[in-house]
């Protein structure tokens, strides 16, 4: 069951939200409500473990983005994922692997779904076999990923910035 915060879902669909897959960090789960507020993420679906507000720790990194960010909270990703198909949203993981595409060089479709998994595994296999896309950010140092919190928000930033 998708439960609502208390900013409502907007009733048009936003062009683009994100989906937050057994994120188990508060700090990071509020860091990614102040990047969707600041990018202009249309709304969150927190799945599996991923916290939900009310929370300090979430509150501490978000200030006050958990108010004003819509979120919805459903256990099973696959609903989740199903549930934003049929509103006509493309499914965007970001997740590095064999078949991923530079972010930057993929071509956006009107809405899109940005789905970020857990901080240490990633996305599970079920998650990237039912995405219409797994993309990437470049990693040009040493290390090949970025903190959730971190790539969300580029990510985000960048995929609003071409849609919005």
């Amino acid at each position: 069951m998708l439960l609502l915060n208390r900013a409502p879902w907007p009733r048009e669909n936003p062009a683009v939200v994100g989906v937050l897959v057994d994120i188990r960090s508060l700090y990071n789960v509020g860091a990614i409500f102040r990047a969707a507020d600041g990018a202009g993420v249309g709304g969150l679906v927190l799945c599996g473990i991923t916290p939900v507000p009310p929370r300090n720790e979430i509150r501490k990194s978000a200030l006050g983005a958990e108010e004003s960010v819509p979120w919805r909270q459903e256990q099973e990703v696959g609903q989740a994922l199903a549930w934003l198909r049929e509103r006509g949203y493309t499914l965007v993981a970001l997740e590095k692997n064999a078949k991923s595409t530079e972010l930057y060089t993929l071509e956006l479709p009107e809405k899109v779904a940005l789905i970020v998994g857990n901080e240490y595994w990633g996305l599970p296999e079920e998650v990237l076999t039912a995405c219409d896309v797994v993309s990437h950010l470049p990693m040009r140092g040493q290390k090949i990923s970025l903190n959730v919190s971190v790539a969300f928000g580029i990510a985000a930033y960048e995929v609003c910035r071409r849609l919005l």
